[in-house]
């Protein structure tokens, strides 16, 4: 009788002794999209996110996120650079990670998934077998496979494509560009230098799948989202928590019009070095040398890094830049005729003078390439700097070796 007692207690108990989301009966399971908004440091300012899977019984609740990377990994550094970026899913208790970007002041918010138990079981077989580490690792790629991009796939998978038949019918609001500027918009030396860099892979026309590799956008996207057919038809969000309010200032709606500031600029630099066209003082020319040197050193080395990112990386984001006609190595040949009109009041020879009219004319084309409606590369901005001042070079030279 003992032994039979203890066995009903037993029985009666099973439930509340699972291991938790390993073994739960679907049923008892919630699946949730967790998304953590964008920081201050300029890695976390395209936010984040995971999926947690909760077992309501046990109150186990885990975050499987694809975010982790290690910056002391062999060679990291080298990888980073060549585009070979290893990085690797993992698993938290979601309230340590809730309590890690809650403390960074970054908010965090939980949408609940309106997904049947076939599903629920699908996708946390999906993570469970993602997460070990034979099959954790992958190569990220900053728009096209990421953490939000791997989150918006097996989201995808466990809806059996429904995910992405509705965001790949529908057109996103912004470029990889245009995102991407107006994140890093608080850092404007790293928005600029980034946005140079960037080729026409970065404004290939968006759907709202494509543009989902931001957190903050799948976010939203998901609440459009409905599943099921005909009068069984329902949002697949059917619930949304704030667990952390924001207190850092949000990213700005829109990204930033460089066209005028890099307009301005462009022409503030290109006064003097358009001086010497028009006097012969020594103080014009000093002006002069130390404005070209600035500017040749300037297109010449981005003109270094751009052919470097296009030819020895895998940042095919960067492939194909039309900037390169503005910018390019070729600027570095001019810094010895700069020197030389400075001394002498002309750079004397005629290389100087046909390295600006090439440098001159590629600009003019590339202007004029960009003229074309079906041009691919949005970098208007970059050719309206780099313009003035090829043409005050051209006029400087051609005039000083009359």
């Amino acid at each position: 009788m003992r032994h039979a007692l203890i066995l009903l207690l037993a029985l009666c108990f099973a439930p509340l002794s699972r291991a938790g989301i390993v073994d739960a009966p679907a049923s008892d399971l919630d699946i949730s999209l967790m998304t953590y908004g964008p920081g201050d440091i300029y890695w976390e300012r395209f936010g984040h996110d995971a999926l947690e899977v909760r077992d309501r019984m046990s109150g186990e609740a885990i975050a499987f996120n694809y975010g982790v990377f290690d910056f002391d990994q062999k060679g990291f550094i080298l990888n980073f650079a060549r585009g070979i970026m290893a990085y690797r899913m993992d698993a938290e208790t979601t309230q340590s990670d809730v309590d890690f970007y809650a403390g960074e002041g970054r908010y965090v918010r939980r949408q609940h998934l309106s997904l049947d138990d076939a599903q629920k079981d699908d996708l946390r077989r999906f993570m469970l077998w993602n997460v070990r580490p034979e099959n954790a690792g992958y190569h990220y790629d900053y728009y096209a496979d990421n953490c939000t991009t791997r989150v918006r796939d097996a989201l995808d998978a466990a809806l059996g494509g429904a995910l992405g038949r509705q965001l790949g019918a529908r057109e996103g609001g912004m470029t990889y560009r245009e995102q991407t500027a107006r994140l890093m918009s608080n850092q404007a030396w790293l928005m600029l230098g980034m946005d140079l860099g960037l080729g026409p892979y970065a404004d290939q026309p968006m759907t709202a799948w494509k543009e989902a590799f931001l957190p903050m956008v799948l976010e939203d996207e998901l609440r459009h989202v409905r599943i099921g057919e005909g009068d069984d038809a329902r949002p697949l969000v059917d619930g949304e928590t704030t667990l952390a309010e924001a207190r850092l200032v949000p990213p700005p709606e829109q990204a930033p019009d460089l066209r005028w500031p890099l307009l301005l600029a462009g022409l503030l630099l290109a006064i003097p070095l358009a001086l010497p066209a028009f006097s012969r003082h020594r103080v014009a020319r000093g002006v002069f040398v130390a404005a070209g040197t600035l500017f040749t050193v300037f297109a010449g080395l981005a003109g270094l890094f751009m052919l470097g990112l296009w030819t020895l990386t895998l940042h095919r984001s960067a492939w194909g830049n039309f900037n390169l006609l503005a910018y390019q190595p070729l600027a570095f040949l001019l810094i010895p005729g700069i020197w030389r009109l400075r001394r002498a009041g002309r750079p004397m020879g005629r290389f100087a003078p046909r390295i600006a009219a090439l440098s001159f004319a590629a600009a003019v084309i590339g202007m004029l390439l960009h003229l074309w409606p079906d041009f691919p590369q949005r970098n208007m901005p970059w050719l309206l700097f780099a313009l003035p001042c090829w043409a005050a070079l051209f006029v400087t030279f051609c005039r000083r070796h009359d």
